[in-house]
């Protein structure tokens, strides 16, 4: 850079920080050709060295103490374009003492010589602290306790007013995620700085030089003289190097006489920073500040090993909720189900804010997102899609939805089911509604001559504005997550249909053969009836056959319709409940009346419900108990309420029921009740249908073993009472 050239905030993005062609003026600087031949130095080095450089000059036949040549010697030697290990000694020249730096990089030897003003025994006290500083950063466990304490320790190490952390999002912006600072000073913790305020030149900078210093914010810098023409010196590694007059407005403008950042590299990208403000002019010791760089490297490693822990917490969790929502998609029917019961924890692990699921055309919604929007959300996404959906800002989204949108602009759509249009969406809201907006400065900035965005009150305006429509993207673990789940939903859910297919024509091949006994009976008691033979007990067969059609022809609407997502269609009114059971169990003692059916109890209650519906559900569990139930045992029958619900428990003397079949108890098509010898025009369906009229009624119905009895309760909330638990 020119020196004395104006610079602005458009010129500041491609500023070449690296070549200011200056220094700062607590110190001298001098630079040499590979052959040990001066090149050039600050204008202040004559005065502070004691030596009359010139052009060409020899390094040792310059007048500099003995360790500095020494230094300059082992550097040239060094590979010319290759960035080394610095080589410092501490010397006196005149009545001052200097901390002397030398390095080779890009084809020359740079010596630098920083004015030291702390005793010497200061200096070790706080190396002691340093070093006793390593271990407690090392036995925190989390990055949040890492960052507080580490500001702590560094603030004790180097006497600075405050000393933020900062940690950086993946669009550069940064947060300050903790603080040490005097207690008269304004708290910057919370606040968030665009990534604008340390343009990307810097931040390879960052990454290359991990510490940096302005001694006095108020300085003037000291050129650089050398040969005419030559080619400006790359001061990337140099201690004194002048800095960019955009970042000394920003720190004037927020009252800083002095700072020093260190930067915190992960990987070889900039994780954070930690930064150091001082109220007036302050010069760290060159030790004491490696001190500090030897921490941050602490810092880093113990940031990595700390997020390497949470990926692999992460991940394993992320697979423990993956194994989970696919078993109970292989035994649950309605996927919707599933996905619903499992909403927090893909929620969880996937940092999302809420959730959508979908199928065909139903919906369910988690999360604080209006039903309408969540059916917008659905409707925008494309048919026949097979891979993960990804929207992380307002342009991403379809033109005529994102006026609706309001806060919800970050979307991971995982089609789990295509031909079904079956999806499930997650959903993060706009950054800004994140944003913990303490400690905003309240008294007023002074506006310098680059512009109200340079001071702490403008960035914020700016960040603002920047991320206005967009939600924190999607991490690279979430995504990977994320498509690992996909892969097993789409396996279960084909897997489910499959077998589903297959039942079904289990079951029309079964329906078509159980559909002729009746048939031919009927057919033959018609033939009986039109010869005019008397035989007893004609009219009773017919009706048996015709029930029996009767019945499987209803469980099979019924599945139709639950299929196409219709419902049952139940009409709900005023049910006496004990009225209801004691007609159902006189129509079982007549049609069976050598086996005993026993009410043990009968509380009275009343719900609103559908009758001939109800009757169904108990028709059924009467039918499971005598066909499963042990011969010559009653089946008993107990009404009765609990806890603001009626209950209804149907039991039979029996052996438990296996464990591997009761998660698919109330599946349709059981393998277990296709031909089952005890029950041989059992379809499966039975359950199933009886499941879904209990839950149209807000209830549930379960299954347990009881003292010898198999046990089936169904649970309905009484009047007033809400929905069952």
């Amino acid at each position: 850079m020119e020196h004395g050239r104006q610079v602005d905030l458009l010129s500041c993005a491609d500023e070449p920080i690296h070549l200011p062609g200056s220094i700062q003026p607590h110190g001298a600087l001098l630079f040499f050709r590979p052959d040990g031949r001066l090149e050039g130095w600050s204008a202040n080095a004559p005065a502070l060295l004691a030596i009359e450089p010139a052009l060409g000059a020899p390094y040792d036949t310059l007048a500099l103490p003995a360790a500095a040549r020494e230094l300059i010697a082992e550097r040239l030697g060094e590979p010319a374009d290759d960035d080394t290990t610095p080589g410092v000694a501490t010397l006196t020249i005149g009545d001052a003492d200097y901390d002397c730096v030398v390095h080779a990089a890009y084809g020359r030897v740079i010596a630098e010589f920083e004015t030291r003003e702390t005793p010497a025994d200061e200096v070790v006290l706080f190396a002691v602290k340093a070093h006793g500083s390593i271990d407690r950063l090392r036995r925190q466990k989390s990055i949040d306790g890492l960052l507080s304490a580490a500001v702590q320790q560094v603030r004790e190490v180097t006497g600075f007013d405050r000393v933020m952390a900062y940690r950086f999002r993946p669009d550069d912006s940064g947060d300050v995620v903790a603080e040490a600072r005097r207690d008269d000073l304004t708290p910057y913790l919370g606040q968030r700085y665009p990534a604008s305020d340390i343009p990307a030149q810097a931040r390879r900078m960052y990454v290359l030089s991990t510490l940096r210093m302005i001694v006095d914010a108020n300085y003037s810098a000291v050129p650089l003289l050398g040969e005419p023409g030559a080619a400006p010196l790359d001061m990337s590694m140099a201690l004194l190097r002048s800095v960019s007059p955009v970042h000394v407005e920003y720190l004037k403008n927020m009252g800083v006489g002095a700072s020093m950042s260190v930067s915190i590299v992960i990987n070889g990208r900039l994780w954070g920073l930690i930064a150091c403000h001082h109220m007036s002019r302050k010069l760290v010791p060159y030790a004491i500040r490696m001190a500090a760089d030897v921490l941050a490297q602490v810092i880093a490693s113990t940031i990595h090993s700390i997020e390497a822990r949470v990926d692999a917490d992460l991940v394993e969790h992320a697979a423990g909720m993956r194994t989970s929502l696919v078993e109970s998609l292989l035994l649950d029917e309605d996927p919707l189900d599933v996905l619903d019961h499992h909403a927090q924890a893909l929620m969880a692990s996937s940092h999302a804010q809420a959730m959508v699921a979908s199928i065909e055309d139903k919906l369910i919604v988690r999360g604080d997102l209006a039903p309408d929007l969540a059916e917008a959300i659905v409707a925008s996404l494309p048919e026949d899609c097979h891979d993960l959906l990804v929207r992380e800002a307002l342009p991403d989204w379809p033109e005529p939805l994102r006026e609706r949108l309001e806060k919800w602009v970050g979307m991971l759509a995982l089609p789990y089911d295509p031909p079904a249009h079956g999806w499930c969406v997650l959903l993060r809201v706009e950054e800004i509604e994140q944003v913990a907006w303490a400690g905003i400065p309240e008294k007023a900035v002074q506006v310098g001559p680059l512009g109200a965005r340079l001071t702490p009150r403008g960035s914020f305006d700016a960040w603002y504005e920047t991320v206005r429509g967009k939600a924190h993207p999607w991490e690279p673990t979430v995504l990977a997550n994320a498509r690992l789940t996909l892969a097993e939903l789409v396996r279960a859910t084909n897997s489910r249909r499959a077998q589903t297919e297959a039942t079904r024509a289990q079951l029309l091949a079964m329906l078509g053969h159980d559909l002729r006994d009746p048939l031919h009976s009927i057919n033959m008691a018609g033939m009986v009836l039109e010869r005019g033979n008397n035989q007893q007990g004609l009219g009773k067969r017919i009706q048996s056959s015709t029930s029996r059609m009767q019945r499987m022809i209803s469980q099979v609407l019924d599945m139709s319709r639950i299929d196409r997502g219709m419902g049952l269609g139940v009409a709900l009114e005023p049910v006496d409940l004990s009225e209801l059971v004691a007609d159902m169990l006189d129509e079982a003692r007549m049609a069976y009346p050598n086996i005993a059916f026993d009410q043990v109890c009968d509380e009275p209650a009343r719900v609103e419900a559908d009758r001939g519906r109800l009757g169904q559900v108990l028709s059924n569990l009467l039918s499971n108990a005598r066909h499963h139930g042990e011969a010559g045992q009653p089946i008993r029958v107990c009404l009765k309420k609990q806890d603001q619900q009626v209950v209804i428990e149907v039991s039979n003397a029996g052996a438990p029921i296996a464990d591997e079949i009761v998660p698919t108890l109330f599946n349709p098509f059981k393998r277990g009740s296709l031909n089952n010898p005890r029950n041989r025009t059992g379809m499966g369906l039975g359950l199933y249908i009886a499941q879904q009229i209990v839950r149209e009624h807000q209830g549930e119905i379960s299954y347990r073993y009881d003292s010898g009895r198999v046990v089936f309760a169904v649970r309905l909330p009484l009047p007033g009472a809400g929905a069952a638990a």
